[in-house]
Order: C-alpha cells, then sequence, then structure tokens
C-alpha cells in the first residue's frame, strides 16, 4: 500500500528535522569529529604515496584512478553505518520509542537517512578537499562536473542507505553487525571502485553491476576524472544515464521496502522483549 501524501510529506519534515538535530550533535562531538576525519586523513596519506604512480602503463596515475574510488567507498559504508546505528537504537529502546512518536518509523528512517548522510557528506569534504590540492589529473574545473558529482552522492546515499536500514532490522543484535562488513566489503571488492572491473572475468563484471556499488562508483569517476580514463570503462563509456537509472531504482526500492521492514521490526517490539534483551546482554560474560 502507498503512503498518502498528506502523510508521508509530515514525515518527511519531521524526518528531515530530527536528522540535522542528529547531525548537528554529531559535528558538535570531539568522539565523533575524531571519527569523522581519522578515516579521511588516513586515506589522505594512502593518495599522497600513490600521486606519482601510474596504472598499468595508461599513462593514468594511480593516486588520480583511486580518490573517486575512495570517494564511493566512504558512502556505500554507510550501509555499514546505518545498520550498527539502527541495531543499536533497537537494542537500547529508541526504535520502540520512535514507534510512538508523530510519523513514527517513517520519520525515523527519514532522520536517519539525513543524519547519516550528512555526516558521510562532511566526511567526503574533509578527504575531497585537500585532496584536490594533493592529486594531479583531476577534472572539476567547471559547473557540469560538479553537478555530476552532486546527483552522484544524492542518488548514491538515497540507493545505499535504505540497504544499511533494512540489514539492521535483520540482524538483531550488535554482535551480529561483524556479518554485515564481509558482504559489503566483497560488493565493494567486485565493483571497480578500487581497480578497473574491465581487468575482472566477465561473470564478475556483470555481477558488479547488479550492485549500486558500481554504479556509485562509475558516477564518481565520471564527475572526477578526466576524459580520456573513460577507456578504462566497461564500453569506454560513462553510461551518465544507466547509473542515474539504475541508482534511482535502488533509491526507489530501498525507500519503498525499509519503512515497511521497520515497521514490521517495531510491531515485535515492547518494554518486556526490550527488558529481556537487557538482562541477556548483562548475564554475558565480558
Amino acid at each position: 500500500m502507498t503512503t498518502p501524501v498528506h502523510t508521508a510529506l509530515p514525515a518527511l519534515r519531521t524526518g528531515c528535522r530530527r536528522g540535522l538535530v542528529e547531525l548537528r550533535q554529531s559535528l558538535t562531538n570531539g568522539a565523533d569529529l575524531t571519527s569523522h576525519f581519522l578515516w579521511p586523513v588516513l586515506m589522505l596519506v594512502v593518495l599522497y604515496f600513490l600521486r606519482d604512480r601510474e596504472y598499468d602503463s595508461s599513462g593514468h596515475l594511480l593516486g588520480t584512478l583511486a580518490l573517486p574510488g575512495i570517494l564511493g567507498m566512504n558512502v556505500a559504508m554507510g550501509m555499514v553505518s546505518m545498520s550498527q546505528i539502527l541495531t543499536a537504537d533497537r537494542e537500547d529502546g529508541t526504535l520502540l520509542r520512535a514507534r510512538a512518536t508523530p510519523h513514527g518509523v517513517r520519520g525515523y528512517l527519514v532522520g536517519k537517512v539525513v543524519s547519516v548522510g550528512g555526516g558521510l557528506l562532511a566526511d567526503l569534504a574533509i578527504l575531497l578537499v585537500p585532496g584536490l590540492l594533493l592529486i594531479d589529473g583531476l577534472s572539476v574545473g567547471g559547473v557540469r562536473e560538479w553537478l555530476t558529482l552532486a546527483w552522484v552522492l544524492v542518488l548514491g546515499m538515497l540507493a545505499t542507505l535504505p540497504i544499511g536500514a533494512v540489514l539492521g532490522a535483520v540482524l538483531t543484535s550488535t554482535r551480529a553487525q561483524g556479518l554485515i562488513q564481509l558482504p559489503v566489503l566483497a560488493m565493494i571488492g567486485i565493483s571497480g571502485i578500487f581497480y578497473p572491473v574491465t581487468a575482472l572475468p566477465e561473470w564478475v563484471q556483470w555481477l558488479a553491476q547488479l550492485t549500486p556499488v558500481y554504479w556509485l562508483g562509475l558516477g564518481m569517476r565520471s564527475a572526477l576524472l578526466p576524459d580520456a580514463a573513460v577507456g578504462l570503462e566497461l564500453g569506454e563509456s560513462w553510461r551518465a544515464l544507466e547509473s542515474a537509472g539504475v541508482l534511482g531504482v535502488w533509491a526507489v526500492v530501498g525507500l519503498t521496502v525499509a519503512p515497511r521492514v521497520l515497521r514490521r521490526m517495531a510491531r515485535g517490539e515492547s518494554g518486556s522483549s526490550l527488558s529481556a534483551r537487557r538482562a541477556r546482554a548483562l548475564s554475558r560474560p565480558t
């Protein structure tokens, strides 16, 4: 059943307000700020040492090719962050309380997409701005490149973050969260984000194109790399329309399925089930 517009719009507004409050708290918290800076700084160090190395006699520098991939990987890893946050909120009762608030689970999901997505954008800015100064050969001089980067980021987050929400709803404990990183890292590994997918077996290429991560990485490369780098891609094309279409489909499916999965999970939540989980957690050996 589709959600009526008069119900969806208030949930969207409420969720955006909640998400912006959570994002502001994250960006003013010392521990969270350290987390935001640590990974981008480490990646900048790696890129600095790769900046003059050539990829496979192609004439393209490895650091130049790697920067868009690392940005795409950060967005894809938002699935893990979303899943971990949602599972933690389920265990500490936040999701149970959200069910009783106006616009309930749908507003909660919108808020998490806004807060996690905003945090991802902050991480990307911390990495991209210095990266533009350290790495040569990037193509970011025109309005078209920045517009491409913008729509790829928005669609990429809308396509991947709801997947993380579904995973967080399916896995019932924080201990199970370690299982999520393996398939996500496998998806990233075959997606061509770090290594051109054309160098992989043909069956892996087809498998990669079924995932949103491949199209996210392709869109990032189309925005940041010079036109000559398109020769490393499948069909020697950036396939912008296909990227927008596939990411758009993943976004629609995710934003449709995730609220339903979360509502079903929330219906099974109660004060007694929360107390039972806390009792089991306290009884575990440290």
